[in-house]
This record gives C-alpha cells, structure tokens and sequence, in this order.
C-alpha cells in the first residue's frame, strides 16, 4: 500500500518544547475496557511535569467521564470507527479529523493503539509532521483465520505503517517477537511490556458473597464468567458451544460486555436451550466486584495481545481457561497457572473448563502459582518510566532521522 505523505509542517519549535513539558496524543478506536482501560493507565502514569497527555477516541466509550475525573484531557473523535476492517470511505474523513486535531494540538509523540486507529493515526502524525510516532501492538490485525490473500495484505500493510513508526510497544513478548520476525518492527525499536491493570485485591469468602449478591448467583451455583466484548474476536458463539458441550445444569456462564454480536448469540443461547444457564450482563463499570463471584474465568478468543481480563483474574486468584493464541501462554502456562484451549474448538475449550469444574483442588493450585506470577510481572510503578523512556527513545530515533528539531530530553 502506498500512502502520499504531506510535508513536515507544523513541528511545535525548540522554545515551545522547552518552555512546557512534552505533549503527547494517544489514539485508540474505542474507549472501552481492554485497550481502552490500557490507554487510561498509559496516561495516568507519566510524570505530569514532564508530559502532558490527550486520550483520542471516538466518544461512545464508558471511560471519558473517568478520564476526566482524574483531569485527563479528551477529545471525542467524531469520524474515527471502532473495529479493526479498513473502510477507505469513512477513515479518509477520520485521516482529516486526526490531522486537524493534530495541527491544532502540537504534540510532541503521538501513541497510536491497536489496528484501525494505528493505521490512520501514524499516516495523520506523519502527514502533519508531528516529530515522534510511537505504536502499541495490542495483538496483529491479521490472524489464521484469515485467507492467506487477507493475511499477507494486513502484513504488508502493517510493514509499510512501520516504516513511519519510531517505537514500538507491544502486549507481552510473543507479540513482540512475532514483530520481529514478520519484520514489521525493527529490533532495536520495539519493547515488550505485561499490559497495566488497576490494583485487584484477591478474593475472599465476603467478597464473593458480595459479588453473587449483587449478581442473584446462589452460593451453591459453579459460575464461569468472562469479560469481553461481544464481537467476532472473542468468540463469544464458541464460548456458547463449549457450555452447551458440559451438559451441566449447576453451571451458570456469565459474559460481561456488549457488542456488535449480541443478537446472533442470543439466538445461538435459545437454540442450544441455554437462556436460563447463560448469562449476557452487558457493560458493566464494576468489573472488579464482580469477579469474586466465578468459580472460573474462560476466554475464548480468536487472537489477542494480552489480555487484561486475563491478568485480573489471575490477580484476583481466579482460576483461568484461555485460548492459546498471541502472548497469553506467557502467562497461562497449563498445567501450572491455568489451561489452555485450541482457538475455534468448542470441544477442547469445553474440556478444559470440565477439568476445573471437576478438580477444584488443581484448580485452586494453579490459581495460587498464577496470582504470584502476576503480581511479579505486573508492576505499575514501573510502567510510567517505560513509557517516558520510551517517548525519549522516539524523540532521539526521530531528530537523528533528520524528523524532529532537537528536543530537551535530560528532563
């Protein structure tokens, strides 16, 4: 794909850069949970003397008024489109929109997410000359599922958009080294990091209590829970067929989140005679207090980076059944923190979730060594001096690609 640049035009000058701390634009598609509540973390966690941080994204997310309770500045993008599929129609009206933000903003790093919005928010950075561009690969846009046609475009695509990239981040290490490898990612510019989740504090016999209160759960019920959107990426008609597969009438499935595949399974729920044993809660905005109440949590999804869902139920020391796909055997390591499943079999994930059901006491171990596991991995004191170093990193690869006037960095 060949994309016609614009000059370098409004790079903000040395005086400015000095005179205020550095200003940097994140870019999602959405801001849900996921990649949204990441995006939040992200600029909640840098130093405000030294950066100052604007979340943009489209404005039907649930987290705008929690960003801005915690004085993140916002801009509810009006043309920008959740999903990941390219729509040339709608996202050249996001390209302007992006570009105006841009020019009017004068940010010093702009850190684009995920597929859609990192495609047309680097080709927007780069248009209007913003002098550092920094990119989060939540997972890939391409998958194996996919044609090889389809698979090897969304390659090359992404090979093109790294070519304007300076920095890379990505969810876990597998994503990272697949980067590599795919040569989407120069080695030298990329850094791997555990995605950053609010503190969880572990269950207790209250906490659940609670939690199933505020569900109308019975204490007696085994409840396998998820939280994930409702759309093609996480499977959710799979995760259907795999409860419908235990023939468990003490099993109560509860998925919570919304999304575009709500009524299809709703309809696959009435077909396989599950609406009593299968729950769809919607969005929730207390996720926390909900997760004591399941015995389990099952994600069934297609591809991912690493999940956030994942790592909080870990934290919260729920055992955990996930699809082997992208970064989440870094964590999930079967047998020993959880299981896994083959993606797009409903058998297999089926048997593993049996296999918890049935053995609490293995499930209780592997919930254990996980919970430790996490609580190494996951530091969020550390996570704002990634990120500065990081945004430094592209600032200095930038000015030395003749991008970026020269920028105080011994700040």
């Amino acid at each position: 794909m060949t994309v016609a640049l614009g000059p370098s035009s409004v790079a903000p000058t040395d005086e400015r850069r000095r005179a205020r701390p550095l200003q940097v634009a994140h870019v999602n598609a959405n801001f849900a949970a996921g990649s949204g509540g990441i995006v939040l973390r992200e600029a909640r966690a840098v130093d405000p003397d030294q950066y100052t941080t604007t979340i943009l994204a489209p404005g039907d997310g649930p987290l705008f008024a929690e960003a801005e309770r915690h004085d993140v500045e916002v801009v509810r993008l009006r043309q920008m489109g959740g999903g990941r599929r390219v729509y040339p129609w709608a996202d050249g009206e996001a390209l302007r929109e992006l570009c105006e933000q841009f020019r009017a903003g004068g940010f010093d790093v702009v850190h684009t997410h995920a597929g859609r919005a990192g495609a047309v928010g680097r080709i927007a950075a780069r248009r209007v000359g913003v002098p550092a561009i920094v990119h989060t690969l939540h997972g890939f846009p391409f998958n194996e599922f996919q044609s090889l046609p389809t698979r090897r475009a969304l390659q090359a695509i992404e090979r093109g958009l790294g070519r304007i990239t300076d920095w890379f981040l990505t969810d876990g290490t597998f994503v990272a080294s697949e980067a590599v490898r795919l040569r989407i990612a120069a080695p030298d510019r990329i850094r791997a990091l555990i995605s950053p989740i609010d503190a969880i504090p572990p269950v207790t016999n209250i906490a659940r209590r609670r939690a199933r209160l505020l569900l109308g759960v019975p204490a007696d019920t085994k409840v396998i829970g998820t939280t994930a959107r409702l759309v093609r990426q996480k499977g959710p008609l799979d995760m259907v067929d795999a409860v419908a597969a235990l023939g468990r009438s003490d099993v109560l499935m509860i998925w919570v989140g919304d999304g575009e595949m709500r009524p299809e399974v709703e309809r696959r729920i009435a077909e396989l005679g599950l609406v009593s044993r299968f729950l769809l809660l919607g969005d929730r905005n207390d996720v926390p207090d909900l997760l004591p109440a399941f015995d389990l949590l099952a994600m069934s999804s297609l591809w991912e980076g690493l999940p956030c869902s994942v790592l909080e139920a870990m934290m919260c020391g729920i055992p955990v059944v996930a699809t082997a796909v992208n970064s989440v055997p870094e964590v999930v390591i079967p047998g020993r923190t959880g299981l896994l499943a083959r993606p797009r079999d409903p058998a297999s994930l089926s048997r593993a979730l049996a296999f918890m059901l049935d053995n609490p006491d293995d499930a209780a171990r592997m919930s254990a060594a996980a919970r430790s596991q996490v609580s190494e991995l996951v530091r969020p004191d550390l996570l704002g001096e990634d990120l500065m170093d990081v945004y430094r990193c592209a600032l200095r690869h930038a000015k030395r690609q003749g991008r970026a006037a020269a920028v105080d960095l011994a700040r």
